[in-house]
C-alpha cells in the first residue's frame, strides 16, 4: 500500500482557509479590530516567508481558551460549506480520483484545525487527516494550548512519520502534494514530491531538484 498526502491551503483549494477564517470571525464579531489586523499581518508575513507560523498558530489557539469545543466544531462545518468548498480545485479532485483508483490511502496533511480538516476529508472522500490539534479539558472547553507538535514544517514530517508506521509504509514510498516552500521538509521526506501551483521560492527549488510541477485549476 502507498499513501498520498495532500496539503490544503493553495493546494486542494485556491485560497488560504486561515485568512478566510479570520475574516469570518471578524464579520460575526468574534474578533476585535486589533486581533483581526494582527491576524492578517501574520498571514501576509507568512506568504512572504517572514513569519514564524508555529508561533502564530499557538497565539491563535490561545484566543480559544474557555470556548466550548462543540461550538467551534459546528461553526467549522458551516464555514467549510460556505467559504472553503467553493474554492476546491477541479484538478485536485482528479488527482485524488487517480490515487483512489490506484488503491492508495488518501490523507489530508494540514496546519488547519481538526474541525475544518474533518469536513474536507468527508467531502473529498479521503481516508484520514493529520492536522493541528487544540487541547481540550475534561469539560469540553479549550485550554488555549496546542497539542504538540503543531502540523507545520517539520511538524508535518513528524506526524506523517508516526502515521505511516501504523501501515508498515515508508515515507520514501509516499507522495505529497503542496504549493508552499514551508512544506519543503515533507516534500524532501517523501519519494514522490509533487509541487502544485507553487510559490516562487518553491518553484525555483523544484526546478533545481527536478521535481514535477503541476498547475492546477
Amino acid at each position: 500500500m502507498r499513501i498520498a498526502f495532500f496539503d490544503l491551503d493553495r493546494t486542494l483549494v485556491h485560497g488560504n482557509s486561515a485568512r478566510l477564517w479570520v475574516r469570518h470571525e471578524w464579520r460575526r464579531g468574534a474578533l476585535r479590530n486589533r486581533m483581526f489586523l494582527k491576524g492578517l499581518l501574520y498571514l501576509a508575513a507568512y506568504r512572504m516567508g517572514y513569519a514564524n507560523v508555529e508561533d502564530a498558530l499557538r497565539l491563535g489557539i490561545t484566543t480559544l481558551a474557555g470556548q466550548r469545543e462543540s461550538e467551534l466544531s459546528a461553526l467549522a462545518v458551516t464555514f467549510y460549506s460556505r467559504e472553503v468548498k467553493p474554492l476546491l480545485r477541479r484538478d485536485a479532485r482528479a488527482a485524488i480520483a487517480q490515487h483512489r483508483a490506484a488503491g492508495d490511502r488518501l490523507v489530508l496533511l494540514t496546519s488547519s484545525s481538526p474541525y475544518l480538516s474533518r469536513a474536507v476529508t468527508a467531502d473529498l472522500g479521503l481516508d484520514d487527516f493529520l492536522c493541528t490539534h487544540f487541547e481540550v479539558d475534561g469539560s469540553g472547553y479549550f485550554t488555549g494550548r496546542a497539542v504538540e507538535p503543531v502540523c507545520f514544517g517539520g511538524g508535518k514530517v513528524h506526524l506523517a512519520s508516526r502515521y505511516v508506521e501504523q501501515y508498515a509504509v515508508r515515507l520514501a514510498d509516499c507522495a505529497f502534494y503542496s504549493d508552499s516552500f514551508s512544506d519543503l521538509p515533507m516534500l524532501e521526506a517523501v519519494g514522490e514530491p509533487v509541487v502544485v501551483t507553487p510559490d516562487p521560492r518553491l518553484r525555483r527549488h523544484a526546478r533545481v531538484r527536478g521535481w514535477p510541477i503541476v498547475e492546477w485549476c
